[in-house]
């Protein structure tokens, strides 16, 4: 039966949740709060018609004798060691309509697989595989390697020349259904078969099951029922990497709704960096969420190794201790006994039938089936068995033969051992646990992840429309209360323009004192020092002694002879007055650039638009702020000047002994006395340029690094927080202006407002009313699955209605309107 003829109130459920969601895209202010993409992933599970339930796990962990347990039917292929990298589907079928469809590797899939185990086994893969001697060759070399190791069960290597062995043995067997390049598909009415069995028994053999890409079951079994498939994959540590990708790829498939992990870290202790990374990619696939059953299957190889249980327990405790869903099984031992039950002491227990092809005697020798070894085992030395109940009788140690021992055990103990057998396999509570899960479970908890994903979108869209309704049912009704509204309030505006000015204007100041955020003022001043260090060096080089010598002696017309510390004085003052040129100009270059940013950053403000709107204009702010700069620029090129009116004077430390101005200041002195006319002074002027450029450079570097930033920074700091403090107080104190300007306005103002609040209203309404009837769809939906308690919440007409507090103000504002009304009159 369908989800739709089970719960008839659920057949719109896909319709009401998009429109939750669609509801959702038209809030802002709330999509980028709530993932509505975590929805859709639940809605796609509620309402799929298939729930896929991927079985998963390295190879040998017993994955497809579990299924087989499980359905009670030998379908899938299982083998110790390494299997195939066939993917295997079991979906529902009607009674009377089961059937198998089989699809073929390609020859390229095979010709890799070849390539890819041959190369594991120290083997070179033939170039073409339709030779049949080429392959008859590696398949002897396949099987050398088998002996070599002792047997294919016993080393990867065996393990994997088995693979080897089986693949080429299947294509061979195969080839006429091979393609070359395509995926050739069959029904099982083309093999010749007529029911699922042969079709399974065909699909089973391990030389067939190695060149299948893809087997689907269609079986009658009520755990497949309401779109229930199994699927089984390749081991994640397929020695074919290509298979293992399959495994991984499916486990983050959106169409995979629930995952069994089996796991061998009872036959192992531990769990391998493949199931680490297992466990991981399912965490990450949104589809799977809680729906994982972690089944430590192999558990028999516990019952002989007390260090294997205590290392199993110790895994389970720290790693799964937030797990539910945790089974500890022996599919080998569940399965086969379950078959067990359907033989009797004329077919040996069904070493003449379940196990016949096992038993195929060797040398005159019958071979002894996996099963049998680990049934003695179970009886004889695991010690579950309660002897008091399950005696062993004498005849069984009498005998060394194996499959007499299995005989005599299950002669003796009968239907009552088999039992036991099957519930110690754990095999019993893990079909009860997930058969419980698939047929009444499932679908409510996949409408409880719906239902507890859609609750906080529900809530948030909800409180988001009470809000908007009761601060539009709030606003007056009528055009003279909005006027008096906003008069009234007129003041408060103002009062947060002069804040919000001063904020923005302290918030600038902040930025450019305290960080280097300020591009354009760090841009600036870095301007300013480029420009100091190479007018200094522009001056030293271009420096004339010649020139200073002449304006030097014109101020003495009396003396021929002109001093060398004259020389230096003139200098002095040369650098010192050309430089303070350079400062200045920048100095008036910083402080209009940041101002006239500061202004426009202003001007963009939504309260300058606000200022604008209630006086007309902006109450002088662009005005009063270029004023503020004039005098921050005048206060700046004050400093500057100043700055470099120092440099006139020499540093303390150009006549320190011992540091190498004194000491060039001595050199040149020395040199520039040899004479008194005016070529010993010129002789002397590369020698007065370094004296120069000594002093010169520490004071400009003084300047542009250490001082000059905390001058422009403070300056900027004293003119606009004081200013601003100041057109704060100017914007408040222009409220009859504003008012009388409002005057003017208010009444269309008032008009727009009335009916933009009815047509915002309007739209609330139109939203609210939407998301009550998907919300009491899905309600109805949830109340079907007898999921009460996740119903989602709805916004009722009790909502609706404004609270008394606020209903006291409105009424309050519109008594004041009425008085004003009838003072008028």
């Amino acid at each position: 039966m369908t989800l739709l003829s089970l719960f008839p109130q659920c057949q719109d459920l896909q319709a009401q949740v998009e429109s939750i969601l669609q509801l959702l895209q038209q809030e802002p202010n709330l999509r980028s709060q709530q993932d509505g993409s975590i929805v859709q992933a639940s809605l796609r599970k509620a309402i799929a018609p298939t729930f896929e339930i991927v079985f998963a796990g390295a190879f040998s962990a017993g994955k497809s004798m579990l299924i087989n347990a499980l359905l009670e039917r030998e379908l899938l292929y299982s083998a110790e060691g390494h299997a195939t990298g066939t993917e295997c589907k079991i979906a529902f079928a009607k009674t009377g309509e089961e059937r198998v469809v089989l699809t073929f590797l390609s020859e390229v899939e095979v010709r890799e697989q070849v390539q890819a185990l041959s190369e594991l086994i120290g083997q070179v893969a033939p170039m073409n595989i339709n030779q049949p001697e080429s392959l008859k060759q590696l398949q002897i070399l396949a099987l050398s390697v088998i002996e070599q190791e002792g047997g294919k069960s016993k080393s990867k290597r065996a393990k994997d020349a088995d693979a080897l062995n089986l693949l080429l043995e299947g294509f061979t067997n195969n080839r006429d259904r091979i393609s070359s390049t395509a995926n050739a598909t069959y029904s099982m009415e083309q093999f010749g078969f007529d029911n699922l069995k042969k079709a399974a028994d065909y699909a089973r053999r391990g030389a067939n099951s190695a060149v299948l890409k893809r087997v689907e079951y269609y079986c009658n079994h009520p755990l497949l029922q309401d779109g229930n498939v199994i699927i089984d994959t390749p081991g994640i540590d397929a020695p074919v990497k290509k298979d293992a990708a399959l495994t991984f790829e499916k486990i983050e498939h959106p169409d995979t709704s629930a995952v069994v992990f089996v796991l061998k870290t009872a036959a192992t202790g531990e769990m391998t960096s493949e199931e680490t990374e297992l466990s991981e990619k399912m965490q990450g696939n949104a589809g799977i969420r809680d729906r994982v059953f972690y089944v430590f299957n192999r558990i028999d190889e516990t019952w002989t190794n007390d260090q294997l249980r205590d290392r199993l327990n110790h895994t389970i405790s720290s790693q799964f201790r937030n797990s539910s869903k945790i089974y500890k099984t022996s599919g080998l031992l569940g399965f086969y006994g379950s078959q067990l039950k359907n033989t009797s002491i004329s077919d040996r227990f069904g070493l003449d039938s379940v196990f016949a092809e096992s038993v195929k005697s060797v040398g005159g020798e019958e071979g002894t089936p996996q099963f049998v070894n680990e049934f003695n085992s179970y009886c004889l030395v695991s010690g579950k068995l309660d002897i008091t109940k399950f005696p062993i009788p004498y005849s069984v140690l009498e005998t060394n033969v194996k499959n007499e021992k299995y005989v005599r055990l299950l002669s003796h103990s009968g239907t009552a051992l088999i039992e036991q057998l099957i519930k110690d396999s754990g095999i019993e509570e893990f079909r009860t646990a997930i058969t419980r899960y698939l047929t009444t479970e499932k679908r409510p908890l996949l409408f409880a992840d719906l239902a507890d994903d859609l609750q906080p979108i529900c809530i948030a869209l909800r409180q988001s429309y009470l809000e908007a309704w009761l601060n539009l049912e709030s606003q007056p009704r009528d055009i003279e209360a909005i006027k008096s509204q906003e008069l009234q309030k007129l003041s408060q505006d103002l009062k947060q323009i002069g804040d919000r000015l001063r904020e923005h204007i302290a918030q600038e100041v902040n930025v450019a004192v305290a960080s280097d955020r300020n591009e354009l003022l760090e841009t600036d001043y870095l301007k300013l020092k480029t420009k100091m260090v190479r007018r200094l060096d522009e001056l030293i080089v271009s420096f004339s002694v010649a020139m200073v010598h002449q304006r030097a002696q014109a101020s003495h017309r009396r003396n021929s002879v002109v001093p060398v510390m004259g020389i230096l004085t003139e200098g002095f003052y040369f650098l010192a007055n050309e430089l303070e040129d350079v400062l200045v100009e920048c100095s008036r270059e910083i402080i209009a650039n940041f101002f006239q940013n500061m202004i426009e950053q202003i001007k963009k403000a939504d309260y300058y638009r606000e200022l604008y709107r209630l006086l007309g204009n902006d109450g002088e702010t662009e005005s009063y702020l270029q004023s503020l700069m004039v005098k921050a620029s005048d206060a700046l090129v004050n400093e500057a000047k100043t700055e470099c009116d120092r440099y006139v004077r020499e540093r303390p430390t150009f006549y320190a002994d011992g540091t190498v101005g004194f000491w060039q200041l001595q050199q040149t002195l020395q040199q520039a006395c040899r004479g008194y006319d005016y070529q010993s002074m010129i002789e002397s002027e590369p020698a007065i340029r370094q004296l120069l450029k000594l002093d010169f450079e520490y004071k400009v570097k003084d300047t542009v690094i250490r001082t000059f930033r905390q001058t422009i920074n403070q300056t900027l700091n004293t003119h606009l927080l004081g200013g601003a403090d100041k057109q704060a107080d100017k914007i408040l104190q222009q409220y009859d202006r504003a008012r009388e300007y409002l005057a003017q306005t208010l009444e269309k103002e008032a008009q727009s407002k009335v009916d933009n609040n009815r047509r915002l209203q309007g739209e609330v309404k139109h939203n609210i009313d939407a998301y009550n009837a998907a919300v009491s769809n899905i309600n109805q939906c949830l109340e079907a699955m007898q999921l009460t308690r996740k119903k989602l919440p709805i916004i009722s007409e009790s909502d609706l209605l404004i609270p008394t507090a606020i209903a006291e103000t409105v009424e309050a504002d519109s008594s004041i309107v009425d008085e004003g009304e009838n003072t008028k009159a």
